[in-house]
């Protein structure tokens, strides 16, 4: 089984080849730090090759400061290309409403930053063969936008036009989410939308002579591969130094999050057929065919002639390149005991920071063990600063980690949590003289779909036990098989894991907009100023 390759929350992924190495971009929204490239040699296994920035607009939602939060928003759909020995990353930042681009000359930095002036969503870049360079965008129309030649923003008297429209009364989900490319003298436009005719989402490829069209395309791929009508769209395609092509895409996958799918993809000599015109929306037939076009997947049996989006299925198994036979890729996941042997490391590659750190209330010990501090008292757990997480994996994973929480004050919360809208976790806090663990849930989501949290209500205390003392081993199992979507809590006692209290459901929604992550959590409600130790983090994952 090849699908999903990284069996973990990757939306949103732009796929390019240098050599004989693939990178991959995707969103890290309001996680730091951000703009995580991964690296591959096969498509199907995937390392963390670099992080391109700690912070993008520094704003007070980014620090999760004065009350704002970043959640939802931040760094979007991330284009990445490489020209004339140049990296460019280029995005937008959904809370500040403004574009991002960053260079390097080798992907693992320095990278420099820049901005664009404008609000490009869903960008993508191309550079043309005449020096000319283009940006397309947009929501329900995709934009065509010349830039400048320094790409500080839209050339003057430079092309701006709609090229694609789509009809709002015919679909849930415009056309957004563009990959532009030159292939061939042609110029292709990769899409997803969600066509009211349809159960799911699908992707779809438009193509034309001109840069600034006209655009002829159709859907060329629906399928969910049997998973509840989640379906796979939005990424880009990629050749192989064979000229074999290839699209990561991403699917819907519950809590766990929108998880990276491979499938190959075929450049038909000629796709005959309706077509859809991309600006009137008329059917337009060529009985000569359009070609060359991309189809994506691969037809099913007895379908071998048609070229219907709904006779094309993504397989499960495949043949892909191995163009570095023998390399051992780095895990996305990691266990860490915290000795590093300095106080201000540089922390492994799979942790990411919940919002902008504040690097005065955490340190390594050098003896072992995340140390925080809280600098401040905050409501829940979604408002609390330096949480430290990691990625869940589907289908399921698991975390231990032991807290000493000698140094808690009454009111303060130090633990494991599932960091998501819904949260859940398992913290040990003060009880008069001594200690307790207490099960702390988020139980029903925020009200309304809207992008970014306006969760500022207190947690849900559901069990507590008491303790003998403030160092204890935590766990947290997630299950993601087929949408079950749950994390059981449990601790340590007399050598085996208890259970504390029930399963908890988590639910992907907008106000997050991530998959579920473990999460190393210490917050205060009452004062500031106590003290946790993090140690002997374990993380499993099913392989």
């Amino acid at each position: 089984m090849i699908n999903p390759v990284t069996k973990t929350d990757y939306p949103d992924p732009d796929v390019i080849r240098v050599g004989n190495t693939f990178y991959m971009v995707s969103t890290t929204m309001y996680y730091f730090p951000g703009g995580e490239i991964l690296r591959s040699y096969d498509l199907v296994h995937w390392e963390i090759a670099a992080r391109i920035f700690d912070a993008i607009d520094d704003t007070p939602a980014e620090h999760l400061e004065d009350g704002a939060n970043a959640y939802g928003k931040g760094m979007w759909a991330a284009s990445l290309r490489y020209h004339d020995g140049l990296f460019y990353v280029l995005f937008v930042s959904h809370g500040q409403q403004d574009t991002h681009l960053y260079t390097a000359k080798e992907v693992e930095g320095p990278w420099e930053h820049h901005r664009i002036k404008g609000y490009f969503h869903d960008a993508s870049l191309l550079f043309d063969d005449d020096g000319r360079v283009f940006l397309t965008s947009g929501n329900m129309q995709i934009h065509l936008t010349e830039l400048a030649a320094d790409l500080s923003g839209p050339k003057e008297g430079g092309i701006d036009t709609v090229i694609i429209k789509d009809n709002p009364s015919e679909v849930f989900l415009g056309y957004e989410g563009s990959h532009f490319y030159k292939i061939g003298g042609r110029y292709y436009i990769t899409l997803i939308h969600w066509p009211k005719a349809t159960s799911r989402r699908t992707e779809a490829v438009y193509v034309a002579d001109r840069v600034e069209g006209p655009y002829i395309g159709r859907d060329v791929i629906w399928d969910d591969m049997g998973y509840h009508g989640m379906g796979v769209a939005q990424g880009g395609i990629v050749d192989t130094p064979d000229g074999r092509w290839y699209s990561v895409m991403f699917r819907d996958s519950g809590a766990v999050g929108r998880v990276p799918v491979l499938t190959p993809v075929r450049l038909l000599k000629s796709a005959g057929g309706t077509f859809r015109d991309g600006l009137s929306g008329e059917t337009v037939v060529k009985p000569e065919g359009i070609g060359p076009f991309f189809a994506f997947g691969e037809p099913v049996s007895g379908a071998e002639a048609s070229e219907k989006p709904e006779d094309s299925r993504i397989p499960e198994t495949f043949e892909t390149p191995d163009l570095n036979p023998g390399y051992e890729y780095e895990p996305l996941f990691t266990s860490d005991d915290f000795t590093y042997g300095e106080e201000h490391p540089k922390l492994r590659n799979p942790w990411q920071w919940n919002h902008i750190p504040d690097a005065s209330l955490w340190r390594i010990r050098k003896e072992g063990g995340l140390f925080v501090t809280t600098g401040r008292t905050d409501v829940n757990l979604v408002h609390a600063k330096n949480v430290l997480t990691q990625r869940m994996s589907y289908p399921s994973c698991a975390a231990e980690v032991t807290v000493d929480a000698s140094g808690i004050l009454p009111g303060d919360y130090a633990g494991l949590c599932a960091h998501q809208g819904c949260y859940a976790m398992i913290a040990v806090t003060k009880s008069g003289d001594g200690y307790e663990l207490v099960r702390l849930v988020r139980l029903h989501p925020a009200e309304g779909f809207a992008i970014g949290s306006s969760d500022n209500e207190p947690g849900v205390i559901t069990d507590r036990v008491p303790v003998p003392g403030p160092v204890v081993r935590l766990r947290m199992e997630a299950d993601f098989t087929d949408m079950a979507d749950t994390v059981k809590l449990s601790y340590e006692k007399d050598g085996a894991f208890v259970p504390l209290g029930e399963a908890h459901k988590l639910t992907f929604r907008l106000d997050h907009f991530t998959g579920a992550r473990f999460g190393l959590a210490y917050f205060a409600t009452k004062q500031a100023g106590g003290t946790a130790v993090f140690k002997a983090f374990l993380y499993e994952n099913e392989q």
